[in-house]
C-alpha cells in the first residue's frame, strides 16, 4: 500500500513516531535493557502510527508519574486523558480487589448490584434529564451506541460532526471523525457523515479575528447545513476539541436551539475531557448546554480499566426489542467498582473544585510565558485542559512543528511528558489530583524548554 509522504496531515490526534527528533532522543535517553525489550515489542505487535513501535517502556505508575525501565520519572500530563484520579489511585484499587472476591464476571441475561450502583451514580450526576445509562467496554464503543440510538430515534442516517475530531478508530467512528491519521486509505466510510469546521477562535476558517472577535459564524454553518440537508440525525462533537479548541458558551447554545428547530440529536463525546477535567462534572456544564446523549470513557476506569458508558434522555429509551450494544462486558462487576470508586474520589477529595483552582493558576502562568516568547502564538485552558499553540510567527500563524516537538523531547529528558495535537500544540493534561506546586514545576521545565527552542529571535521584547 502506497504511503503519503506529507506527514504533517497525520499530526493531529498526537506526536506520531516517525520522527527523526524521536530517533534522537531515543538514542540518547535509551539504555540496552530497555533498547531490547522495544526491539521485541516491535518484532510481535503490528506497527501502527501513534504507537508501535513505542517510544520508550514502563515499569511504574503512581499519581502524576511513570516511571521508566531505567527508574527515569516524569510527571505525565498525558496520560491518554485515563488519569483524573492519578495513576494506581489506592481507593480504586481496593475496589477492583473487593469486586473480584465477591463477584467477578456478570454474563448475558443478569445484572449485579455495582452494575446498577453505578447507572444511578451516572444518573444522579448528570446534567437535567439525562436519566438512563448503558455500559461497554471502550470509548469507541459508545460511540457506536449513540450513533446507533441517534438513528433509531430520528429514522434518519445522516451527522454532522467536525473536521480534526477523534470519535474512535473504528470504522464508524472514524467516518464521523476528522483525522486523516485514521480516514485515509480506509475505504468508503459510512454514508451520510457531513463535516464542518471546529470551533477554533484562533484559527477561524472566516478569520473572525479579523472582525473583531466570534461573531458565531461558525454555529450558524452547523444551522446552515441542517436547514440544507434537512434529514440529519444527530450533530455530534467534542465539546472542547482535546487540541484544545475551547469555544464560547453561545456557540453551544446556538446548536442546541438549531438541532431542537431541525429534529436532530446532539451528542457530546466527553471520553477524554469529562469527569471533572474543565472544572465541571461534565464539560457541557460549563455552556450551560445539555445533549441528548453523552458519551462517557477513559477516566472512567480510573486509569486501570478500559470502561465507557452512554447516558441518554428517558425518552430516548425505544430500543427494547433492538441490541444497541450488547456487549460480553457490558455489566462487568470489576470495571463497574472502579467507575464508581472513580466517581466517588472525585467527589470526596474535591477534585473538580482542584481542576478550578490550578487550572486557573496554570493559564495565568502561561499568559505570562506568551507576553515572553513570541513563539506562543496563543494560551488557552479551561480547568486542567491546558494549550500552547506554537507558531513561526504570531502575524501568519504558521504552525511550529518542527520547534514543538523539539520542546517535547526537551521537557521529556527533564521529567515532564504532554503530547502535541495538530503538530504544533502543547496539550497539557494532567491528573485532577496534581498541586499547585507540582504544577508550578512542570511549568519551569516548559519554560526552560521554550528558552531552548525559542533563543533569543523569539524572545518578546
Amino acid at each position: 500500500m502506497a504511503q503519503s509522504n506529507n506527514l504533517s496531515q497525520f499530526k493531529s490526534e498526537g506526536d506520531i513516531n516517525l520522527s527523526p527528533h524521536r530517533t534522537a532522543w531515543q538514542a540518547s535517553q535509551i539504555d540496552a535493557e530497555t533498547r531490547a525489550l522495544l526491539e521485541e515489542d516491535a518484532r510481535y505487535f503490528l506497527h501502527q502510527s501513534l504507537s508501535t513501535p513505542c517510544l520508550n517502556a514502563l515499569r511504574h505508575c503512581e499519581g502524576i508519574y511513570i516511571e521508566d525501565l531505567q527508574g527515569q520519572r516524569y510527571m505525565d500530563f498525558h496520560g491518554n486523558s485515563v488519569h483524573q484520579i492519578g495513576f494506581a489511585n489506592p481507593a480504586v484499587i481496593q475496589a477492583i480487589k473487593n469486586q473480584l472476591d465477591e463477584l467477578a464476571f456478570c454474563t448475558r441475561r443478569y445484572t449485579n448490584r455495582v452494575a446498577v450502583d453505578l447507572a444511578k451514580k451516572l444518573v444522579e450526576l448528570a446534567p437535567d434529564n439525562l436519566n438512563k445509562a448503558l455500559f461497554c467496554p471502550g470509548g469507541t464503543g459508545a460511540i457506536g451506541i449513540a450513533l446507533k440510538l441517534a438513528r433509531l430515534a430520528t429514522g434518519r442516517h445522516k451527522t454532522i460532526s467536525m473536521w480534526d475530531s477523534f470519535h474512535g478508530a473504528s470504522l464508524d467512528a472514524i467516518s464521523i471523525g476528522g483525522e486523516a491519521i485514521f480516514r485515509s486509505g480506509a475505504g468508503p466510510l459510512l454514508p451520510g457523515a457531513e463535516h464542518v469546521p471546529p470551533p477554533d477562535e484562533y484559527r477561524c476558517l472566516w478569520d473572525c479575528g479579523n472582525r473583531g472577535g466570534c461573531d458565531l459564524k461558525c454555529a450558524r454553518y452547523i444551522e446552515y447545513v441542517l436547514e440544507k440537508e434537512g434529514d440529519v440525525a444527530a450533530v455530534i462533537a467534542e465539546p472542547v476539541r482535546s487540541a484544545p479548541y475551547i469555544p464560547r458558551a453561545e456557540y453551544w447554545q446556538t446548536i442546541r436551539r438549531a438541532c431542537d428547530r431541525h429534529g436532530a440529536l446532539l451528542i457530546f463525546d466527553e471520553i477524554p475531557n469529562s469527569l471533572g477535567r474543565a472544572g465541571t462534572m461534565f464539560t457541557c456544564e460549563h455552556f450551560g448546554v445539555t445533549p441528548d446523549i453523552l458519551v462517557l470513557g477513559k477516566g472512567l476506569g480510573g486509569g486501570i480499566l478500559p470502561m465507557a458508558a452512554i447516558i441518554a434522555r428517558e425518552n430516548l429509551d425505544i430500543a427494547s426489542a433492538r441490541a444497541l450494544g450488547h456487549y460480553t462486558h457490558e455489566k462487568n462487576p470489576v470495571a463497574c467498582a472502579a467507575a464508581l470508586a472513580t466517581l466517588n474520589y472525585i467527589e470526596e477529595n474535591g477534585l473538580i473544585d482542584n481542576a478550578r483552582k490550578v487550572g486557573a493558576y496554570a493559564l495565568e502562568r502561561m499568559q505570562a510565558m506568551m507576553a515572553q516568547y513570541k513563539i506562543i502564538g496563543d494560551a488557552r485552558g479551561l480547568g486542567l485542559f491546558l494549550g500552547l499553540e506554537l507558531v513561526k510567527d504570531r502575524a501568519g500563524k504558521e504552525r511550529a512543528t518542527d520547534e514543538a516537538e523539539r520542546v517535547m523531547y526537551s521537557a521529556l529528558s527533564k521529567g515532564l511528558s504532554f503530547k502535541l495535537t495538530m503538530g504544533n500544540i502543547i496539550t497539557l493534561a494532567p491528573p485532577l489530583t496534581i498541586t499547585e506546586a507540582e504544577m508550578g514545576q512542570a511549568l519551569d521545565i516548559l519554560t526552560e524548554c521554550l528558552a531552548e527552542v525559542s533563543k533569543n529571535e523569539n524572545v518578546a521584547t
